[in-house]
């Protein structure tokens, strides 16, 4: 028989009543308290009327916390150092130039920049690694990370090294926090296929992540081998002599090799078009999840996705911010504060789902984060000033 919890007499929860609260899927009209243990795990959602006393009243919206599903933390220390509007290919080449710093000056920026999306409400992050840089602030604990170990190698002979650098890379990440780890491609057009099929044969790699459709240059460069991309491949010195264009679009390049027992996040997905959706509907492919990073889309100047055409086919949309070399700041609220002044339309509860459960679905964290349901401990976030909607909005870490 199920136990009854008289929480109108009980001393060992915490209970929240704000003007709105967001479940995870649903806005409720704030007639609702929120009730947690003193850690934050969810027991339960009761109209006003069964909570008793002690309800801490709170203005503004109550949700969980964000999820944040894709960061490059290990680029924090770049912040402000690549010109804004640079395009794609300068953007990649600045990137290259100025990885290099004191390990010193890395690890301080690591550790602001996770902080701050301590601060901002983030509770879980899937990060992008290519060195080991970031393993001493993850292993603190304060925020959860889904780690994916890129790799890149466009000239096929040498997919074997390039997997193996990765693979060192992933055991590191292994010892440190088991379990939380996959090793993914870079983008379309800088892995070959035979190393996409290394990374696609990986053994346990079942979260996967991958820039798609970035810029311009890549489906020019994809589809028939011209365009500022081949800038970059010269100045890396590779001779691409061996290229031959397929003609395909990049979904058609890289999901084909993976199956159903993956699911894959496309990053950023800014020329993503119809025919491309419908091809991905119509084939046997890893669940997809769509993530839009739209401050770095504008800051790189690559524009921002068709948001109403993902829309309309009912994708799976998630929010990331990418780095602080291609961002201000790392906070999902001005991401969705981003989206919502270009499309209007989008309701404020639909923003959300892709900032909290959808965004944990994606890194395979919801059961533990994304929605205030028993048992889950998601974090929780007031944001306030949102009478005209979430332009002027802010966030605040509550638990």
């Amino acid at each position: 028989m199920a136990k009854l919890i008289d929480f109108t007499v009980s001393m060992a929860y915490r209970k929240f009543k704000a003007d709105q609260l967001f479940t995870g899927t649903s806005l409720l009209s704030g007639g609702e308290v929120l009730i947690t243990t003193g850690r934050g795990v969810t027991e339960a959602i009761v109209p006003a009327s069964e909570a008793g006393e002690g309800v801490q009243e709170l203005s503004g919206i109550l949700c969980p916390g964000f999820v944040n599903a894709h960061c490059h933390l290990e680029l924090s220390h770049m912040k402000g150092r690549i010109q804004p509007g640079s395009g794609m290919v300068d953007f990649l080449l600045g990137v290259m130039k100025q990885r290099h710093f004191p390990q010193e000056e890395v690890q301080a920026a690591i550790a602001q920049a996770e902080t701050a999306m301590w601060e901002n409400g983030i509770v879980a992050v899937g990060d992008i690694c290519n060195t080991p840089d970031t393993i001493a602030a993850k292993t603190r604990g304060r925020l959860v990370y889904r780690n994916f170990i890129e790799t890149m190698g466009f000239i096929p002979a040498t997919a074997p090294q390039r997997f193996a650098f990765a693979k060192s890379v992933f055991d590191q990440f292994e010892a440190a926090m088991p379990g939380r780890n996959s090793i993914v491609p870079h983008a379309p057009y800088s892995v070959s296929p035979a190393l996409l099929q290394l990374i696609a044969d990986f053994q346990g790699n079942r979260y996967l992540s991958i820039h798609n459709q970035e810029s311009i240059a890549e489906t020019q460069f994809l589809k028939n081998g011209s365009g500022e991309m081949r800038r970059l491949y010269d100045f890396l010195g590779i001779d691409l002599s061996f290229y031959q264009p397929t003609g395909l679009s990049s979904p058609k390049l890289i999901l084909p090799p993976f199956g159903q027992q993956h699911q894959m996040i496309l990053v950023h997905d800014v020329y993503t078009e119809a025919s491309d959706l419908q091809w991905m509907k119509e084939e046997a492919l890893p669940a997809l999840f769509f993530c839009l990073c739209p401050n770095a889309n504008l800051y790189i100047g690559n524009g921002l996705p068709d948001i109403e055409l993902l829309r309309r086919q009912e994708l799976n949309i998630v929010l990331g911010t990418d780095s602080l070399s291609s961002n201000q700041q790392l906070s999902i609220l001005e991401e969705m504060k981003t989206v919502a002044a270009e499309f209007p339309g989008i309701p404020i509860a639909e923003l959300l789902q892709w900032a909290t459960l959808n965004g944990a679905k994606a890194l395979g964290f919801e059961a533990q984060i994304g929605s205030f349901e028993k048992g889950k401990q998601p974090g929780l976030v007031l944001i306030e000033n949102t009478e005209d909607g979430i332009g002027k909005a802010t966030a605040k870490r509550i638990m």
